[in-house]
């Protein structure tokens, strides 16, 4: 199992990362906390977890250590894959995640995309005595604001194909947050707004 990775950032994308470790550059999926917690660093570690399959081998990180504990939970429920996992650690910060499953808000986790409500109500069951036992702090990050230029169009439109939206939907859901935007938005805050935009 590969627990962790140190090296230097090669690429960096709101859905995955390239890391350079002693010459092998190793792809590893992000969420957007990740993503966004990552800055411009040139060194970076990540936290890790490998996903083997029959047909491939798959390496999730995370900056922080919560972050990465929420995915392993959330991977024990029936139903919740790995990418899943990643799509509900992009469209809620942890300490929302945490939040609905001990107060039972089944809409919360019910608004990312893919989760129904057997599936969130699955979630809040079956980790409502797990999520608080090893206490996690809340960690804010502030964001860099960037125009919303077609720039940051067009990657928050690869970010939500990526993770599974159609090119139509995605495109729709973007324009929505656009136009109730005012001023400037950030990239990570964009792909957020889009996710749980329906």
């Amino acid at each position: 199992m590969i627990d962790y990775l140190s090296g230097k950032l090669v690429f960096k994308d709101p859905t995955y990362v390239i890391i350079d470790v002693g010459g092998i550059g190793y792809h590893v999926k992000i969420s957007l906390q990740t993503y966004t917690e990552i800055k411009d660093e040139e060194q970076i570690k990540l936290l890790t977890f490998l996903h083997i399959k029959e047909d491939a081998h798959t390496l999730f990180g995370f900056k922080q250590e919560d972050e990465k504990r929420l995915f392993l939970l959330l991977l024990s429920i029936n139903g919740v894959g790995p990418s899943t996992g990643l799509m509900i650690l992009s469209s809620l910060s942890s300490v929302e995640i945490e939040q609905a499953i001990l107060s039972g808000d089944v809409a919360t986790i019910q608004h990312v995309k893919g989760i129904g409500a057997k599936t969130a109500q699955r979630i809040i069951l079956e980790l409502k005595d797990k999520v608080g036992k090893a206490g996690s702090d809340a960690i804010t990050t502030p964001l860099g604001f960037l125009k919303s230029s077609n720039k940051i169009r067009e990657e928050a439109l690869q970010a939500l194909i990526t993770l599974g939206f159609p090119k139509a939907a995605a495109e729709k859901n973007i324009a929505t947050v656009l136009k109730k935007t005012t001023g400037e938005i950030s990239l990570e805050d964009l792909i957020k707004a889009s996710l749980k935009t329906s």
